[in-house]
């Protein structure tokens, strides 16, 4: 049936209006006809608004009222005995009703009694007179009143079979749908069946039987006796279908009726229970759900999913455990920022200016940017790159990313894949499972709260495969810029647009990173610091912050130049700052501490002061060490922290020819040493060696620092070398290091890590490198500064480097 809003006399206690709200059933006093003939109606009557009843002539109706000026009407008409006409406003939630806000047809009526309420209000019992029209409105303070005329009923003749057919159907629907719905009382299809006039019945149903206000109103207005009970038959028709729908519904009998009307009426049912059940708050839930959802700004497909979820958890009991897993879905979908992002800052200086002032060097990445956000300020649109910055620890790798997104004005998000070994982190969990969730992609936009942001892949390297899956395969799609707009969480179900992201990924060694995965990103190295420029880091950067940090003032606190440098070459052994940092910091809180008990100090922290606060210095200082030393030549060497230098020793020793290498040194290092040792033994004439020392000498060869395991091709043109040094009794020219693959045919192949290998040559004092001649286009990559002082010999053969090293 039609619901129509229900009031109570307590909802109205503080209101203003409360009118027309039924609180017992209406007596009907019969046929109007009889009423004496002198009652006239007069021309001009005061006018009561009421918000939800319609007063029908011959009916005795208790009336609620509650708005001041009503309250005002009611006393006034009270005192004088007089009549009053009763409109009903159109809607219901105006307030202060005017005019235009009332129907013209009401009816004009007897004030019988009027009860005080204990919340002050009045009931104001009515007895319906005749019909009126309001023609027009005369005053309406302090109360409204209006020029009306009367409007008489007429009643079709007593031998009407037409009318006669619609009394008895009338009254016989009535009943039935008193007798099936439970919402009425059974005494009401008693009263129906002892009511003698045909008018009086009809006035009787039209009061009180559940109908809308407006079919009320349309009754009231029907021209005449036998118009309104056609108008009644229709509505009682229609009641009476959707009743036995409910019905059917409640035994769960189905009926072969419209099925939008069915499912309508499924849901009022399921609503009904819920609230029965105390699941009311769970229907405001799904009611700001689909309020939340109208402002989203996600695709037709992913609105038609929502719908569909949001029905489906409306047909759960919310005591159910799935309701809640259902309700946590659908805020997820809620929460992410679909097709939001924030708008980027196109200012190059400015973006120019933030990068270089929070991070020193790195310059390759930061033009990256740059043209990225050039190319966004010409076309107005572009995918975002997907980068990897590799290079040793300490670097920067990680804190640029968030100086990117400040430069960008966009927001910052990091993800750890750092012993990552189950895809669902990735791709997130099927919802099937307990405990579900989305992978770490999804949820990181979701804190960040933009389809755009800067996200950090940190450690991509380390990423494992398990039992769980293949996480690097997972990141596949995310990385990839051609599939990265339909991302699919298994978690959503939806697809995602992940191409404004831009992510930047960080690794320590690309050979770890898998191929296809490496083949998506732009590789983008960057280097260890040169001492110089860990100085100016220092300076600029690592001393401020460590002050801030600890609390103590620039003034009482200074680092020369001269402090920093032995900081760096005897506490720390590092390409990147990050130990730095840490000593800096531990003087920071020596000077915080002088400070807290009120010492005498000197601002300046000299280098004697910093042996005194740091301990006894951690490393001995790379520096060349082996002038006109026969067999040891100095190597460069690659590791995870930067480059090192790294000293070949060979000797010879009494014995048969056998070949002993000792360092803790790789299967692929062993290999270097016999094909150098090979390439000596096939070239013995020219190099000016005795053959019989192959036969009665043994050969060993070691690499110093046994604890550190070594391997890797680039020390066998210096194993080579050292052979030949050791053999000819000749020593290899002073400051020289080099570094390069050897054949069997004595060609020097070129190898990898030139940049840190050729710092750490710098760092060590020494002068010339020798290089295989593939590597010069290595080194015309590397700044001036870097490789300032030093001399590169590029070489094809080992007879050049032995004419370079030895002469």
């Amino acid at each position: 049936m039609n619901k129509k809003k229900r009031y109570s006399r307590d909802d109205f206690a503080g209101a203003d209006v409360v009118e027309g709200v039924h609180q017992v059933i209406p007596i009907v006093t019969g046929d109007d006809d009889n009423m004496p003939e002198d009652v006239e109606i007069p021309e001009v009557l005061p006018i009561l608004t009421l918000r939800s009843s319609v007063l029908f002539p011959g009916s005795i109706t208790p009336i609620t009222v509650g708005r001041e000026k009503s309250m005002k009407l009611v006393r006034s008409v009270e005192a004088t005995g007089g009549l009053l006409g009763a409109l009903l406003q159109k809607e219901a939630d105006v307030d202060q009703p005017g005019p235009d806000d009332m129907y013209r047809v009401g009816t004009a009526a007897r004030i019988l009694k009027i009860l005080d309420m204990p919340n002050g209000n009045l009931t104001v019992i009515m007895h319906g007179i005749r019909k009126i029209e309001a023609k027009e409105f005369i005053t309406s303070d302090p109360f409204f009143t209006a020029r009306i005329i009367s409007l008489r009923d007429t009643a079709p003749e007593s031998n009407n079979l037409e009318f006669n057919a619609l009394v008895d159907s009338i009254r016989d629907i009535a009943i039935n749908i008193i007798n099936i719905s439970h919402n009425i009382p059974k005494e009401a299809s008693f009263a129906i069946k002892n009511i003698d006039s045909d008018r009086g019945l009809i006035n009787f149903i039209c009061s009180n039987l559940d109908f809308a206000d407006s079919d009320r109103q349309h009754l009231l207005e029907a021209p005449g006796l036998l118009a309104r009970a056609r108008r009644l038959l229709e509505i009682l028709a229609r009641e009476q279908q959707l009743v036995e729908l409910k019905s059917e519904i409640q035994s769960k009998v189905k009926r072969d009726l419209d099925q939008q009307q069915k499912e309508y009426f499924l849901q009022q049912q399921i609503r009904t229970i819920q609230e029965e059940l105390g699941g009311d708050p769970d229907v405001n839930d799904v009611s700001d759900l689909r309020n939340r959802a109208r402002k989203k700004k996600w695709s037709k497909e992913t609105g038609e999913m929502f719908k569909k979820e949001v029905a489906k958890l409306e047909r759960l009991n919310p005591a159910m455990a799935e309701y809640s897993v259902q309700m946590t879905y659908l805020q997820m979908m809620l929460e992410l920022p679909w097709n939001e992002y924030t708008k980027d800052n196109l200012d190059l200086a400015r973006a120019r200016k933030r990068l270089d002032g929070d991070h020193f060097g790195l310059e390759e990445v930061k033009e990256r940017i740059l043209e990225h956000l050039a190319v966004i300020k010409l076309k107005g649109d572009l995918k975002s790159p997907i980068l990897c910055l590799y290079g040793p620890p300490g670097v920067g790798k990680t804190s640029l990313g968030k100086s990117v997104a400040e430069s960008l004005k966009r927001k910052f998000g990091r993800i750890s894949l750092g012993g990552l070994h189950d895809e669902a982190e990735i791709r997130g969990h099927r919802r099937t499972y307990i405990g579900a969730m989305p992978g770490r992609i999804i949820q990181t936009i979701k804190r960040c709260g933009s389809a755009n942001p800067v996200i950090i892949l940190d450690e991509i390297d380390k990423v494992t495969s398990s039992a769980h899956g293949d996480p690097s395969s997972a990141l596949l799609e995310v990385l990839d810029p051609e599939q990265n707009t339909t991302f699919h969480d298994n978690y959503l179900d939806v697809d995602f647009d992940l191409s404004k992201v831009l992510f930047i990924a960080t690794a320590n060694n690309v050979a770890n990173i898998p191929p296809a995965l490496r083949d998506r990103m732009e590789l983008i190295n960057i280097p260890g610091y040169i001492l110089e420029d860990k100085v100016q880091i220092a300076r600029d950067h690592l001393i401020p912050k460590q002050l801030e940090a600890h609390g103590v003032p620039a003034k009482s606190m200074k680092l020369p130049e001269t402090s920093i440098e032995k900081i760096i070459a005897e506490y720390t052994r590092e390409s990147g700052v990050r130990n730095l940092d840490k000593n800096i910091a531990k003087i920071a809180r020596y000077r915080a501490k002088e400070i807290g008990f009120d010492n005498d100090f000197d601002p300046a922290i000299a280098p004697e002061d910093v042996e005194k606060i740091l301990g006894v210095p951690k490393f001995r200082l790379d520096q060349y060490e082996i002038e006109g030393m026969v067999g040891v030549v100095t190597g460069l060497a690659w590791t995870e922290v930067g480059g090192d230098i790294l000293y070949i020793e060979s000797i010879l020793t009494p014995g048969k020819g056998a070949m002993n290498v000792t360092g803790n040194l790789g299967d692929v290092m062993k290999e270097s040493a016999t094909i150098a040792l090979e390439w000596v033994k096939a070239h013995y004439e020219e190099l000016g060696i005795d053959c019989e020392k192959f036969e009665k000498c043994d050969i060993n060869i070691h690499v110093p620092e046994g604890a550190i395991p070594k391997d890797g091709p680039s020390a066998g043109i210096t194993m080579m070398t050292s052979l030949v040094s050791t053999f000819t009794g000749k020593a290899v020219r002073e400051r020289i290091a080099m570094t390069g693959e050897t054949t069997l045919r004595g060609r020097v192949m070129p190898v990898g890590g030139i940049k840190e290998k050729i710092l750490a040559a710098k760092r060590a004092g020494l002068c010339e490198i020798i290089l295989s001649e593939d590597n010069r286009k290595d080194v015309s990559e590397i700044k001036p500064e870097y490789i300032d002082g030093l001399a590169f010999h590029y070489v094809r053969t080992n007879s050049d480097v032995l004419a370079l090293a030895i002469g």
